[in-house]
């Protein structure tokens, strides 16, 4: 069989057998797209197949823009990669370090040994985090009233810190503080800074914060895997009236959209003669590992909305400024140095420079990282090296 039937029928099992009740998928080079599929239906139940146009939630796959809107910065001069970041965020000079909790439960912390910078948020060893994968967070929220990242209010971002800055990775809200450092410097918001230095050269025309008109009449329907491993839909939206545009995870997007970002990253900084990075920046900032000897850690969940989460478990990862790299190859055929990231209703994607192609599986389905999604994308990606390897 060909690529398109082989994955077709990929996708086709997948919905099947479980995995969810839609899927999208597709695998692009520099130049074009060298397949595009669907299966299934965008909410369960409705009749209404899922295409290759549908508007989905890319979660956190929308912190690789956020993170090259903040290395363009660096690249005009706006932003430095390593001067304190409460140069321009005061406020985050005020985070402390958690150290423990006081008999009344309330956070203890402390100064940090040294200030954030940007670089430290880009790649994730600011020592921010998540809730979602750290119940020492859940008790500050809950002692201080400090909502969650997810209702894109600003009081989240008073979350202490974890760890000190530069000591360890750990994944969490950095790339947010890393978008409010671009609106600062560039007087837009977040999303009019997208639109204008991205989105546009881009030619992504259905990637917003905000669903539009046109946008909500493709959106896909969000389900929860229960107990007993059946779904059902799920009322779940971004907030539409948010405080702050949530640099780390709030876009809607589709599929070939995303591709379009993905071959900028395999064309070294263009698309179709438009440049948005320069070709050493890409090389170096987006590419290479900027965790010095520390690696990228194993999720573990904290709550049901996610399993634990590792890719590829037992290869050594690392992060650039906007990517996790593989510093080995996959078992599915992925070369080294690879990179990829996903987003929380179980959709991934990876960019190979070395093959030069990108490939992207999406649901709208949780929990992140289930087992059934997890050996589908897995399939999916094996047979794509296999058909272009055959």
């Amino acid at each position: 069989m060909n690529m398109q039937s082989t994955l077709d029928a990929i996708l086709a099992d997948g919905v099947a057998r479980g995995a969810a009740p839609g899927v999208m998928a597709l695998v692009a080079d520099g130049d074009g797209l060298l397949y595009e599929g669907s299966a299934g239906e965008r909410l369960m139940g409705s009749g209404v197949a899922m295409t290759t146009d549908t508007v989905i939630w890319i979660a956190s796959m929308t912190k690789a823009l956020t993170s090259v809107a903040a290395v363009q910065c660096v690249e005009r001069g706006l932003l430095d990669l390593d001067a304190p970041a409460a140069q321009v965020l005061p406020e985050i000079g005020r985070l402390g370090v958690l150290t423990g909790f006081d008999a009344d439960g309330r956070p203890l912390t402390r100064a940090p040994r040294r200030p954030i910078t940007l670089r430290h948020l880009l790649s994730h060893t600011s020592g921010c985090s998540y809730e979602i994968w750290n119940p020492e967070m859940q008790q500050v929220q809950a002692a201080l009233g400090i909502p969650g990242i997810i209702g894109c209010q600003l009081k989240a971002l008073e979350l202490p810190l974890a760890s000190d800055p530069g000591e360890r990775w750990e994944y969490g809200m950095g790339i947010d503080w890393a978008g409010h450092m671009v609106e600062a410097v560039s007087g837009l918001s977040l999303e009019a800074y997208m639109r204008l230095h991205l989105w546009q050269p881009l030619g992504m025309d259905h990637t917003g914060f905000h669903i539009t008109p046109e946008m909500r009449r493709r959106l896909a329907g969000v389900h929860l895997r229960g107990e007993d491993g059946a779904f059902t839909p799920l009322p779940f939206e971004i907030t539409q009236e948010p405080e702050f545009h949530m640099g780390g995870g709030a876009l809607y997007s589709t599929i070939g959209d995303y591709a379009r970002f993905m071959r900028m990253v395999l064309n070294l900084g263009q698309l179709d003669g438009e440049r948005v990075l320069k070709p050493e920046t890409v090389a170096t900032h987006l590419m290479l590992n900027q965790l010095g000897n520390a690696r990228v850690r194993p999720l573990c969940a904290a709550i049901p909305l996610t399993a634990d989460a590792e890719f590829f478990p037992g290869l050594r990862k690392s992060w650039s400024l906007a990517f996790q790299i593989n510093e080995e190859v996959a078992p599915t055929g992925r070369a080294a140095g690879s990179l990829s990231w996903a987003g929380l209703a179980n959709s991934f994607f990876w960019i190979d420079p070395h093959t030069h192609i990108a490939g992207l599986l999406a649901t709208q389905t949780f929990p992140f990282a289930d087992a059934r999604v997890m050996d589908l994308l897995h399939d999916y990606e094996k047979a794509v090296y296999a058909a272009l390897a055959g």
